[in-house]
C-alpha cells in the first residue's frame, strides 16, 4: 500500500537521502529542496525514462536544452506578465499572506476572518542583468520550459526541415514564487519540468490531444503509477489557462490529497500566434522587405500559404512525479516472524541503485577480492549505481536495500571462493538462489532492462 501520510515519505526521505531542506543548517528556505545522493538517482532516472519515451523511441520529436534566463519581451507577449499571477490575500490580525483560492474564508495560522481583498500577485522572479541593477535591465526567471521552444520554432524548422505533425522536448529548471509553498516537493519555488510541444495541423488538434492523454496515461502506468490510480479531469471553461482551448489533467492521490500530476492542453496557436504578431510589428518598423517575409512567422509554409500549428502540450513536473513514483513504491510489510520491513517496490529502471554487492565477512581478503571484482563487473555494464557495501551484517545491509527499493543484493561468502556461486536476493519476493557468478551480469541486465 502506499503510504497513509506524507509525514512517512518525508522522513524516508531525509532519513535514506532522498530529499533535503535546502539550506537546513540556517534554518531552510521554503518551498526550495535538494535532492540527496539517493534523490538525484531516481530523479534522473525518471527524467531519462521520459526522454528515452518522449525522444529516443520516437521519430516525430526532436530535443532542446534552453536558458533559464529569460528576455521580458517574450513573457510580455505570451501573456505571463499580464496573466501570471495567483489570487493574493493578508490576514489582518497575524500578517500572514495566502492564496485566496486555498482558503475557506480563514486565515490558517490564526483563524482570524480578517482578510484583505484578494488581488493578483505576479509569480515570476526577476533578476538583473549587467554591472548596474536601475531596474530597467533585467530578466525573468523562466516560468516555464514551453516558451524557449516557441521561440526557437523557426531555428528548429530550419536546422531539422520538420513539418508538422512533429514535437519538441525539453526537461529543465522553472521558477514561480508560489505564495503559499506546501506539502513537500509537491508545491515549491524551484522545480523541474518535462515539457513536450507538439505542433499539429489546425484541425487535427482535438485528435492529437486524446491520444496524447492516453499515451500519457500508458507512460506513468510503466513508471509504476497505475493508469487505474489516476483521474481525468477534463478543466471546465472559466478554469483553464488564458492559451488553453481544452485541457485534460492527470489526477492522482497523493498523500496529502487528489492533486494533478500533469496537464496535457490543447495551446491552439496562441503562443506561435502571439510572437508572430510582434516579430511582424517588428519587422515592419524595421522596415524590413517583403522579400524577408518569412523571418517575421513562427509558421510553416505550404500549398495553402503561411499557416501558424496548433499546440498540444503534455505538461509534468519532475518533483511532482518523483512524489508519486515514491508514494506508490511505499509499503510497510508484516512478515511471518511478526517483524516489519518497510520496502520500495520501485521498478528496476527507476531504483536508485540497480545492485548491491555484500561481502559476508569484512576484511577477509579473499571474500573482499571477489566482491569488489564482481562489483566492478556490474558497474562496466552501464545499468546504473552499483554499491559495495562491506557493512560485515548481511541481515542489516537488506533491510537497508529494501527501503531504498534496490532490486538484487549480491552476497559474496565463502562458498563462493570454492564454487564461484553467489548469493542473490530479490528486493520484491525476499527469494535467494544461488547461482554462477559468470551468470550474474546477464542475470541483472536482463531484469533491470
Amino acid at each position: 500500500m502506499p503510504a497513509s501520510s506524507m509525514e512517512e515519505l518525508v522522513a524516508l526521505a531525509k532519513r535514506r537521502g532522498f530529499v533535503f531542506q535546502a539550506s537546513e543548517i540556517y534554518g531552510g528556505l521554503q518551498g526550495v529542496y535538494d535532492y540527496g545522493p539517493l534523490g538525484v538517482e531516481l530523479k534522473n532516472n525518471l527524467k531519462a525514462a521520459w526522454w528515452r519515451s518522449m525522444v529516443h523511441e520516437r521519430d516525430d520529436v526532436e530535443g532542446l536544452d534552453s536558458a533559464i534566463l529569460t528576455n521580458p519581451k517574450v513573457l510580455r507577449h505570451s501573456g505571463h506578465e499580464e496573466t501570471f499571477s495567483d489570487p493574493l490575500v493578508d490576514c489582518r490580525e497575524c500578517k500572514s499572506r495566502w492564496r485566496s483560492d486555498h482558503l475557506n474564508g480563514r486565515c490558517p495560522r490564526c483563524g482570524s476572518a480578517d482578510l484583505t481583498p484578494p488581488r493578483p500577485f505576479n509569480l515570476m522572479f526577476k533578476t538583473g542583468i549587467g554591472p548596474v541593477d536601475d531596474g530597467a535591465s533585467f530578466a525573468y526567471l523562466r516560468p516555464e520550459t514551453a516558451q524557449s521552444i516557441f521561440t526557437n520554432f523557426k531555428n528548429i524548422l530550419d536546422a531539422t526541415s520538420r513539418r508538422p505533425p512533429f514535437g519538441v522536448a525539453q526537461i529543465g529548471k522553472a521558477f514561480r514564487n508560489e505564495i503559499t509553498p506546501r506539502n513537500f516537493v509537491f508545491r515549491v519555488r524551484e522545480f523541474e519540468q518535462m515539457e513536450l510541444e507538439f505542433f499539429v495541423p489546425p484541425g487535427t488538434d482535438q485528435e492529437w490531444l486524446e491520444r496524447w492523454v492516453e499515451e500519457r496515461l500508458r507512460w506513468w502506468d510503466a513508471q509504476g503509477v497505475p493508469r487505474e490510480r489516476l483521474e481525468l479531469l477534463r478543466v471546465p471553461d472559466g478554469e483553464r489557462a488564458h492559451y488553453s482551448k481544452a485541457t485534460v489533467d492527470l489526477m492522482y492521490p497523493f498523500p496529502h490529497g487528489l492533486e494533478e500530476l500533469e496537464g496535457i492542453a490543447n495551446r491552439t496557436d496562441f503562443d506561435l500566434g502571439s510572437h508572430t504578431k510582434n516579430q511582424r510589428e517588428m519587422a515592419v518598423t524595421a522596415a524590413v522587405s517583403s522579400n524577408d517575409e518569412s523571418n517575421a512567422r513562427l509558421a510553416v509554409r505550404d500549398d495553402n500559404g503561411w499557416t501558424v500549428p496548433y499546440v498540444i502540450e503534455p505538461s509534468a513536473g519532475v518533483d511532482r512525479g518523483f512524489l508519486a513514483v515514491l508514494n506508490e513504491a511505499y509499503s510497510v510489510e508484516r512478515l511471518e516472524n511478526g517483524t516489519e520491513r518497510t520496502v520500495l517496490r520501485l521498478r528496476a529502471h527507476l531504483a536508485p541503485v540497480k545492485a548491491a554487492v555484500l561481502p559476508l565477512k569484512r576484511n577477509h581478503d579473499g571474500i573482499m577480492a571477489r566482491a569488489r571484482a564482481l562489483k566492478a563487473q556490474l558497474a562496466a555494464l552501464g545499468i546504473g549505481r552499483v554499491l559495495f557495501e562491506n557493512t560485515g551484517n548481511i541481515g542489516k545491509g537488506y533491510r537497508r536495500h529494501d527501503e531504498v527499493g534496490t532490486p538484487f543484493c549480491v552476497t559474496v561468502d565463502f562458498q563462493t571462493l570454492e564454487d564461484e556461486t553467489v548469493t542473490v536476493r530479490d528486493r520484491d519476493t525476499m527469494r535467494q538462489e544461488r547461482l554462477n557468478a559468470a551468470a550474474l551480469a546477464a542475470y541483472v541486465q536482463e531484469r533491470i532492462a
